[in-house]
């Protein structure tokens, strides 16, 4: 109708009490996702991969699992990562301890491994680990308050 202007109802707009906006808009702009998830993501799927590729999936069967497992979660935190970067600020410190965890899996979980088992878990878990730290500095650099 003419002369009339419709209102909207500030019932359906909550206030942004908690400034979740601006936060949401930081972590956006500064969590550099061509950076840090695509080498994730790879780190993921060798990892994942690793045990037919290596070789060593008959010989050590937990082992394959094990990294297939480890693998595939780190592929759905990349995912997590890229998809939906505020909600999954908390994790990329997980990153960082599961790059750890894969280090020291092939001792731990599969016994006696080989050389390649052995050089495969460390270096992708140095790699998981180094990445870990760079989402979680990038992360901490856009949650800070300008």
């Amino acid at each position: 109708m003419p002369g009339f202007t419709q209102e909207r109802d500030d019932s359906t707009y909550p206030p942004d009490t908690f400034g979740t906006s601006g936060r949401r808009i930081r972590v956006l702009s500064g969590h550099d996702v061509a950076l840090v998830n695509g080498p994730v993501f790879l780190v993921g799927l060798f990892y994942a991969v690793s045990p037919w590729v290596l070789g060593f999936a008959r010989t050590h069967h937990d082992l394959a699992v094990h990294d297939l497992v480890v693998g595939s979660a780190i592929c759905l935190l990349a995912g997590g990562f890229t998809v939906a970067p505020e909600r999954m600020t908390g994790l990329s410190g997980a990153l960082g301890v599961t790059g750890l965890w894969m280090a020291v899996s092939p001792w731990v979980v599969g016994h006696a491994p080989g050389r390649a088992t052995a050089v495969g878990g460390v270096v992708l878990g140095v790699l998981a680990l180094m990445l870990g730290l760079v989402s979680a500095v990038l992360v901490r650099q856009a949650n800070r308050v300008p």
